[in-house]
């Protein structure tokens, strides 16, 4: 440890920085003593010159008991000794000490007194007190006391202690050697770290390299680049590496070779023997390759005919995937169709699964009347400019759709520009490049055609999407076949039950006609708030139907004009639940029964006949019930008048958020308001 280069390295220059700092630090300290003495020098002039001014002052004064007062104020300094005024004998004439008045100065002293000086200074053997005298000159002021011969008055003497400057130089000492100590520690932890990262670890890398290739792996390089030097020696050493590498190398290979040069000789004569018998092999084997040819000829043959029958195979396969791609598409196709019976909407099911499976830019269902020979626009997808929905179109020679109907079978245009008799330019506003339409027939009988137009990535469809479509169409023909079946049953549904409720209210001539009133108030207010179609048939039949319980309620109890009791108001408030159980069969008009089992239910949960909180009401029984209750108020009863439509506007505000949806009630008075709605209001009231 004591022989690592390291730390004889970080020992000589702790020495070096030792010997330098410590050099440095007794030349700053002459340097500040000699500083120290020239301070001392000068405060003493100073103080001299002070003391000299003040001592005229009072002499001229007349105060000369002052003077001894002013040495006791200057001596009680600490850095002044003794002040005292001494004669050119040496006899000390004033003194800061009383005592020493009248006595003698050593001799040492009386004899610098006699050379000639202005001022002198002196440190005393012990170097304890600084020595100062500074000759009174006489002058003329001075010619009333003192002779005019006499050149010199007196000696001032000043004694300044060296002890507070000396605690100084010492402080200064203390704090030189701390700093001294902090620099050379901090040199040295400086050098120790660069000596440890520049020069201790590559070395040790080094080493620790040098160590593997002596153990026999000469895979290791090195490239240490915190210095020229350490980059130059690791280069050397990776160099060095590779030549070791190379001879061993070299070496084994001589070694290899020479090994099997021995080899070959011992075996020699025993490789001559194996000749012959190869030689004897080889001609069995020449034999055995022409047999061998023959045979390979004819598997040739046999690949041949396993080709051409992949070759058959692979196409079959081709052809059977895309049967059940295709069957796969009519699957996903027709459960898409099937899936609702509404004609609307399945007419615009039917054309975007058609666009969508046919990628196509354009789609739409034209139908035919027979009787009128004109096609009707009925759903039009991707092109809604010129002829929107329900636009009538003729039955011309260059219509795609006219040709279609009177042939009674689909048409596949790839190209239009290769059948100069059909427009490219439809009649619809559209430019025509690539189409196929199809019939769609019910019965033996053609009710329109469903086209696609254009494909999404402008190439032109084929006979297999022709195909496909046709298929599509038939899926379309049955799934439209069965819509207008549905719609027709809810139609005599509908009308069967709409026709009952005409029944109760022509008997009724007070109630006559508030069904279509309801239904016109209901349906105004469901277009203000946007509801969709759905819900707007939905809000549409309960409006019809709200009052088709009172089938279930006496007549007598209907017509009743004297006082109700509370037996008939528990009976006329059964008429909901009466409805729902009516309408329970009808499967398609569940949404329409909740809203008229709601529809006397109230906003504040005290409602008949179910007292349901808002949270659980639906929209249509909250718009329902206002509706309801707008035209019972304006309408005649046998036990009251029809109230003005201001006092009926005013019941709903006053009952807003108790009876009524607060919400719905402005809608609904906005509504009241409009001059339009009050025009087709009382047109409505004179139909009903």
């Amino acid at each position: 440890m004591i022989n690592s280069l390291k730390i004889k390295i970080i020992g000589l220059i702790t020495l070096t920085i030792i010997g330098i700092v410590s050099l440095v630090s007794y030349i700053a300290y002459r340097h500040q003593k000699e500083m120290l003495y020239d301070m001392a020098t000068y405060n003493t002039s100073v103080l001299n010159e002070t003391v000299k001014n003040s001592i005229s002052d009072a002499m001229r004064s007349g105060r000369s008991q002052e003077i001894s007062a002013i040495f006791s104020r200057l001596r009680s300094k600490e850095f002044i000794s003794n002040l005292r005024i001494v004669d050119e004998s040496g006899k000390i004439i004033n003194s800061a000490d009383q005592a020493e008045i009248g006595h003698f100065l050593p001799e040492r002293e009386r004899q610098e007194l006699k050379s000639n000086f202005q001022q002198k200074f002196t440190l005393s053997e012990n170097r304890q007190v600084f020595h100062s005298f500074a000759r009174i000159a006489n002058n003329p002021l001075c010619y009333k006391c003192h002779s005019p011969s006499l050149k010199t008055l007196g000696f001032l003497e000043t004694e300044l202690s060296m002890g507070y400057m000396e605690r100084f130089l010492d402080r200064e000492k203390r704090t030189a050697a701390v700093s001294t100590v902090l620099i050379i520690a901090m040199i040295i932890v400086v050098v120790s770290i660069f000596l440890i990262f520049y020069v201790d670890k590559p070395i040790r890398k080094l080493i620790s390299n040098m160590e593997a290739v002596e153990n026999g792996n000469f895979d290791q390089r090195t490239m240490i680049t915190s210095s020229n030097e350490m980059r130059i020696l690791s280069q050397s050493f990776n160099r060095m590496v590779e030549r070791f590498q190379d001879m061993m190398e070299t070496n084994i290979n001589h070694e290899r070779e020479l090994a099997r040069a021995q080899e070959k000789l011992s075996h020699h004569r025993e490789t001559h023997l194996m000749n012959q018998k190869l030689e004897e092999q080889i001609k069995e084997i020449e034999n055995l390759n022409i047999t061998l040819e023959e045979r390979i000829e004819e598997i040739e043959e046999a690949n041949y005919k396993i080709a051409d029958l992949a070759g058959e195979l692979e196409d079959k396969n081709t052809t059977l995937e895309n049967a059940v791609s295709k069957l796969s598409t009519l699957y996903k196709v027709g459960l898409a169709i099937n899936s609702t019976m509404e004609t609307e909407s399945l007419f615009k099911l039917i054309v975007r699964t058609s666009m969508d499976t046919l990628r196509a830019q354009i789609g739409y269902i034209i139908l035919y009347n027979m009787e009128r020979h004109e096609m009707v626009i009925t759903t039009l997808i991707g092109h809604e400019g010129l002829s929107p929905s329900g636009t009538v179109l003729p039955m011309t020679p260059s219509s795609v759709s006219s040709w279609v109907i009177e042939n009674g079978k689909p048409l596949l245009i790839a190209d239009i520009n290769q059948v100069p008799e059909f427009d490219r330019l439809s009649s619809m506003g559209y430019e025509r490049k690539t189409l196929i339409c199809a019939p769609l027939i019910v019965k033996n009988e053609i009710i329109g055609t469903i086209t696609v137009v254009n494909k999404i990535d402008n190439s032109t469809y084929n006979h297999e999407e022709l195909e496909l479509f046709s298929t599509i169409a038939a899926q379309a023909s049955i799934a439209i076949k069965n819509a207008k079946l549905y719609d027709e049953q809810q139609k005599t549904y509908l009308n069967t039950i709409q026709a009952l409720v005409s029944a109760i209210e022509a008997s009724d001539s007070y109630t006559r006609g508030h069904s279509e009133r309801v239904t016109y108030y209901s349906l105004e207010l469901a277009k203000k708030l946007e509801l969709p179609q759905d819900r707007l048939k939905v809000i549409e039949r309960a409006a019809i139907l709200h009052d088709i319980g009172k089938i279930g309620i006496d007549l007598t109890l209907l017509h009743k004009e004297g006082r109700l009791t509370a037996d008939d108001i528990n009976d006329l408030q059964q008429h909901p639940t009466i409805g729902m159980k009516i309408l329970e069969p009808i499967e398609f008009l569940q949404d329409v029964r909740l809203c008229i089992g709601q529809h006397h239910e109230r906003y504040d949960g005290h409602g008949y006949p179910n007292s349901i909180p808002a949270a659980e009401l639906l929209l249509e029984s909250r718009i329902l019930a206002i509706a309801d209750a707008f035209d019972a108020m304006t309408s005649d009863r046998p036990y009251r008048k029809a109230l003005p439509v201001e006092v009926a506007i005013n019941e709903l505000y006053s009952n807003a958020g108790s009876q009524f949806d607060p919400e719905l009630v402005p809608h609904f008075v906005e509504l009241l308001k409009d001059s339009q709605f009050q025009n087709s209001r009382v047109k409505t009231a004179a139909t009903a």
